[in-house]
């Protein structure tokens, strides 16, 4: 009888609100503390909340992030989708959600991701790394528009 009521308890466990702030939803579980740590958080002096493995129809299993009193650059958005494209974003104001987004990979990703091929120039010069995108339903892929090596989303070695 115990054992119900903790499965029935993780199901329906409430995650604190906030009052303003960013909450990064759908995150995938195997996902969630890359985007963690690509926040910083830390170092974080306000309340913040990480969950992970609960139940989503979409994923299977799922991630979230809650962090008060902060919001989220585009630059953070652009390395967060890199990992883990497709995740939901939602601005808190006065505890209600302002605004949503589908965080997704740009089709051009300038000066935050290493080329991994020896003989890029952008290895050599002084130059900012540019890469187009090519997202599917199977996997994310990234080509240089230097030397055209492509990386799988896992093979991607941020900045």
């Amino acid at each position: 009888m115990e054992e119900k009521n903790t499965k029935q308890n993780f199901e329906t466990m409430p995650v604190a609100t906030i009052c303003n702030g960013t909450v990064i939803d759908h995150i995938p579980s195997s996902k969630l503390f890359k985007v963690a740590s690509l926040l910083h958080l830390e170092t974080a002096a306000q309340p913040i909340t990480i969950g992970n493995n609960f139940p989503s129809k979409l994923l299977g299993r799922k991630g979230i992030i809650k962090i008060s009193d902060q919001f989220v650059s585009d630059d953070i958005l652009n390395r967060i989708a890199l990992i883990a494209p497709n995740v939901h974003l939602n601005i808190i104001r006065n505890y209600q959600v302002v605004e949503k987004k589908c965080v997704q990979l740009p089709e051009e990703i300038i000066g935050i991701v290493r080329c991994p091929n020896p003989k890029c120039i952008t290895n050599h010069e002084p130059m900012a790394t540019r890469f187009r995108s090519n997202s599917n339903q199977e996997e994310t892929t990234i080509a240089c528009s230097y030397c055209g090596r492509k990386i799988k989303s896992e093979q991607i070695e941020l900045l």
